[in-house]
């Protein structure tokens, strides 16, 4: 959606493989030129590689104006605390926290010599009511809503830089897919609207974060949760 409003737009991700194949169907679905598009291969919980992409972006283009963080994974679910996997916990936290704060940490130089940026943090529900069974996914998403108040606050007179959170539902998305049944109908019972949230729904509320329209309210985090949480 940020593409056919005539954003260019660089895809970050681990798969070098993923990211050719996200790039071409945006580049089709839009009917856009080659160039509005670029891709980086990386880490997204590296600092390192997080300040590689931004880079590649300001020399390509030279400025960022918009980061949305949407990497994640929901780690091991339908698992009771007692019988969460260390290893797993730390996996979880170092993609959806770590991930988030490596990017903010990378492009906030870049936005506030320009005075001018749009942080849009993918957070969940799970992070402002918790999921039994979700241990280290709801961690991790709450810890996002506290970065994000913390972003927001710093950048506050630092221009027009804003830096807010989108607190999902369940989106059907291939994460969500591959969770186990049980643990999908868990969340989506809650669900007042007794749906599931369309992506298209998201990408709308993200777009509005991340535009210029959205100037006065930073450190907040939107809901998309079909009832489910008003605040």
């Amino acid at each position: 959606m940020l593409l056919v409003r005539g954003v260019k737009v660089c895809l970050v991700d681990i798969s070098a493989d993923a990211l050719r194949a996200a790039r071409d169907k945006l580049l089709r679905s839009a009917s856009m030129s080659p160039d509005a598009v670029m891709t980086v291969a990386a880490d997204v919980a590296d600092v390192d590689a997080a300040e590689r992409a931004v880079r590649a972006v300001l020399d390509a283009w030279g400025r960022v104006d918009i980061l949305v963080q949407a990497a994640g994974i929901t780690g091991k679910t339908n698992t009771p605390t007692q019988d969460v996997d260390s290893a797993n916990f730390d996996l979880v936290l170092r993609i959806n926290l770590r991930g988030i704060f490596a990017f903010c940490r990378a492009v906030l130089p870049a936005m506030k010599r320009a005075g001018y940026g749009r942080i849009v943090n993918i957070a969940s529900i799970a992070g402002k009511e918790g999921n039994a069974g979700m241990l280290a996914y709801s961690c991790s998403k709450a810890a996002v809503i506290g970065l994000t108040k913390v972003v927001g606050k710093e950048c506050a007179e630092e221009g027009d830089i804003t830096c807010n959170a989108v607190a999902p539902a369940v989106v059907r998305t291939a994460m969500v897919a591959a969770m186990p049944t049980e643990q999908v109908k868990y969340m989506t019972d809650k669900i007042p609207k007794k749906r599931t949230c369309e992506l298209t729904e998201v990408a709308n509320l993200i777009c509005f974060a991340a535009s210029p329209a959205c100037s006065f309210t930073t450190g907040f985090t939107f809901d998309c949760s079909g009832g489910r949480a008003t605040y």
